[in-house]
């Protein structure tokens, strides 16, 4: 049975991007690296990240791709690959991996939502600025080092003191 995903060519999605050991902290231990990485593909294959946050051992993102183009599942699959190749060797890695020849890194899928309206949109860029806060890693979204809500601020679409208490609808995707 093939997987099917969401498929709109220039939309946007909703993605939720886990390692595989969940109790690692790779993901900020090896921020700058990521960030290269993500450099790197964007220029090779462009889209906007609208809103992301990267923590210890998940990611959470909305990108919206160029007109007439839907294929984020191959631009995930060159951030996770760039990134893995970054990486010393020192993750278990089970025997279905390693006869595929993969690394051990990053969980296989990944959870995409294809943005609806403008209600899901927003929904889901608070839901990423807060998770920093959900997970119980600072007390105020601003604190988080690794988020896109600093743009935010900065552009003022949202103060400062956004963020202290749950300010989004629902669990996505994780």
């Amino acid at each position: 049975m093939r997987y099917r995903r969401a498929d709109c060519p220039g939309g946007s999605y909703f993605f939720t991007v886990n390692l595989a050991e969940r109790q690692r902290t790779l993901l900020i231990d090896e921020i700058s690296s990521l960030r290269s990485v993500f450099r790197e593909v964007k220029n090779r294959h462009p889209f906007y990240i609208n809103a992301m946050v990267v923590l210890p051992d998940h990611l959470h993102a909305i990108w919206t791709l160029p007109e007439g183009d839907s294929n984020f599942a191959q631009r995930w699959g060159l951030i996770k690959a760039g990134f893995s190749k970054c990486i010393a060797k020192h993750e278990r890695i089970n025997v279905s991996r390693q006869q595929k020849g993969e690394r051990g890194i990053w969980q296989r899928r990944y959870w995409e939502h294809l943005i609806r309206d403008e209600r899901d949109y927003s929904n889901h860029i608070d839901y990423i600025h807060h998770n920093p806060v959900k997970h119980g890693y600072v007390s105020r979204a601003v604190d988080w080092p690794h988020s896109s809500i600093h743009r935010y601020i900065k552009d003022e679409v949202i103060p400062a003191t956004w963020g202290t208490k749950k300010t989004y609808e629902g669990e996505f995707g994780e």
